[in-house]
């Protein structure tokens, strides 16, 4: 199978709500996504609502034309809609307040591991695939596989942010370590989190990747060149 290719427009609402208009739709940036040659898109409902809104995710459900992949946390509010919605499938990411941006895999330790865990089953339950963002690490991937993870996408925020190349291949290097071990527990494996045009090529070509999801670079690039231009380029380097 192909690798995939997931389209995040929070960043086209991120805009939208700027003005509080109804345009940039992301609805529409999907439609551009799937005609370029993107596989599904992806949405974060965040509790804040600061860009994607329940609507939102319900139009994209509908209209988009491709799968929706739901990122949210492991909250009573979020599994609601999400059972209320159906997405295709649901990731469920660690959100905290005030972040720019997501900063790490989910914490599995603990009292968390129960409660991911009956999450987990109430969405399998409902036909939800389900996707546990989580840290290169083997504690943390043998967490995934124990609360009933259909996906694991590995967190590669340390490796498009390190500073130099040493220190980028020694992030490659335990991300192709846990690629590795989550084939021998047979989880589907799924990367992102600031993959760029630059970074991209190692990830894509990791033994045994399904899908990268990819948001900000692309809706950064397509602002000057097109979004269908930015999806296609990006495919073309996967």
């Amino acid at each position: 199978m192909s690798l995939m290719l997931g389209v995040n427009v929070d960043h086209v609402a991120t805009l939208r709500q700027a003005r509080g208009e109804n345009f940039p739709d992301p609805v529409m940036a999907a439609r551009l996504c799937a005609r370029a040659g993107a596989d599904l898109v992806v949405c974060h409902l965040r509790h804040d609502r600061r860009h994607i809104q329940d609507s939102d995710v319900l139009r994209l459900k509908k209209e988009s034309g491709l799968p929706v992949h739901l990122e949210m946390a492991c909250t009573e509010e979020m599994l609601r809609i999400a059972l209320k919605i159906r997405p295709d499938s649901v990731c469920l990411v660690p959100e905290a307040p005030g972040e720019k941006t997501t900063q790490g895999g989910l914490d599995l330790s603990g009292r968390n591991a129960a409660r991911i865990k009956a999450a987990v089953t109430r969405l399998k339950k409902a036909g939800i695939e389900v996707s546990i963002f989580a840290d290169a690490d083997p504690d943390s991937l043998r967490a995934c596989k124990k609360v009933g993870a259909d996906i694991v996408e590995l967190c590669t925020k340390a490796y498009a942010e390190a500073p130099t190349r040493k220190l980028q291949d020694a992030e490659l290097e335990k991300l192709s370590i846990a690629a590795v071990m989550l084939r021998e527990m047979d989880l589907r494996i799924h990367a992102g989190h600031g993959i760029d045009y630059n970074n991209v090529g190692p990830i894509a070509r990791m033994s045994g990747m399904e899908c990268l999801n990819i948001g900000f670079s692309i809706i950064a690039k397509g602002v000057f060149e097109g979004l269908g231009s930015a999806v296609s380029e990006m495919k073309g380097l996967m």
